[in-house]
């Protein structure tokens, strides 16, 4: 990260540690740790501090608080499949490093939701239109500027996605970067093997992005995460350098965050997914600083 950014702390709370007798209570401690982070939070908000914002999640209608970021440096052209992926992915890093951001969502016509709302949001329009105030709910702390493409999600079972829309979706990215002159492309590694995220991937290779993030399923059964990171390595060997960001001082705000998406992430205790695999990534912090971080990649600029 550039050197004018800066980490913003959260209050203090004792972080949970997904390890030893952990392993088994994380995602109730997890639960408390950030329940007490909001209160917190919210004590300040009372008091008219007016860096304390409030955000209310769009399923649950349930408000909570969060540190609202100054961003600076070079601006950042985020582009994600989904309205939830740069939130579960990279969201940590732009918490403890804000920069002036702008989101672009390529698949923003959905019907998926948890399997346990599908009779409460059961058409696509519905589940649209919910997931848009979830997208806009989890950008605002970031002051976010939003792009929406408009385009229909792939759904199971999963085929390669279509060359035609390939091509569609670069023009319709390549205009949006064009306006954005001087910012720095992101977009997913496609670690997970959906073809919207091998997709919008392609499509930000074409455009030249050197810059992306860790996307994973964050399966329920980790050994399929590890099956999605083998098949990762597989496919692009060394030509994707690992590099980590250090999310420790963030983390129950990226929880926050994550609240936001309660209609993919439910119950609100299941959101303890991404934050495990924070912990589990942080191993490979140099000097073994730091509880939890997240996994970006660089490649190389393409020569002309």
């Amino acid at each position: 990260m550039t050197k004018e950014t800066s980490v913003q702390p959260q209050p203090l709370v004792d972080l949970p540690v997904p390890d030893g007798h952990g392993i088994y209570t994380f995602p109730d401690d997890l639960h408390r740790a950030h329940r007490t982070h909001t209160q917190q939070l919210a004590a300040r908000h009372r008091n008219h501090d007016h860096r304390a914002l409030e955000v209310t999640a769009p399923h649950t209608r349930v408000p909570y608080y969060i540190e609202a970021r100054t961003p600076v440096g070079r601006k950042v052209l985020v582009i994600e499949p989904h309205h939830d992926d740069f939130a579960l992915s990279a969201s940590g890093t732009f918490l403890a490093h804000p920069r002036p951001l702008t989101v672009v969502t390529v698949f923003t016509r959905s019907r998926s939701v948890h399997p346990a709302l599908e009779t409460t949001y059961a058409d696509v329009d519905t589940v649209s239109e919910l997931r848009d105030r979830e997208g806009a709910a989890a950008l605002a702390p970031f002051a976010a500027r939003r792009y929406l493409l408009g385009h229909k999600d792939a759904e199971p079972p999963y085929r390669p996605y279509d060359p035609e829309l390939l091509d569609q979706v670069t023009e319709e990215l390549r205009r949006i970067a064009v306006a954005h002159p001087g910012a720095e492309l992101l977009a997913p590694a496609a670690v997970t093997r959906h073809p919207d995220h091998l997709l919008v991937h392609e499509a930000a290779v074409r455009l030249g992005c050197t810059w992306f993030w860790e996307d994973l399923a964050f399966w329920a059964t980790y050994a399929l995460v590890g099956c999605d990171q083998h098949l990762f390595r597989a496919r692009t060997g060394a030509t994707m350098r690992p590099e980590l960001v250090d999310i420790t001082d963030v983390v129950l705000d990226k929880v926050t965050i994550l609240r936001m998406h309660g209609s993919q992430m439910h119950l609100a205790r299941k959101m303890y997914r991404p934050i495990r695999h924070a912990f589990t990534t942080a191993a490979d912090l140099v000097g073994g600083t730091g509880l939890y971080a997240e996994r970006f990649y660089r490649t190389e600029a393409p020569t002309c």
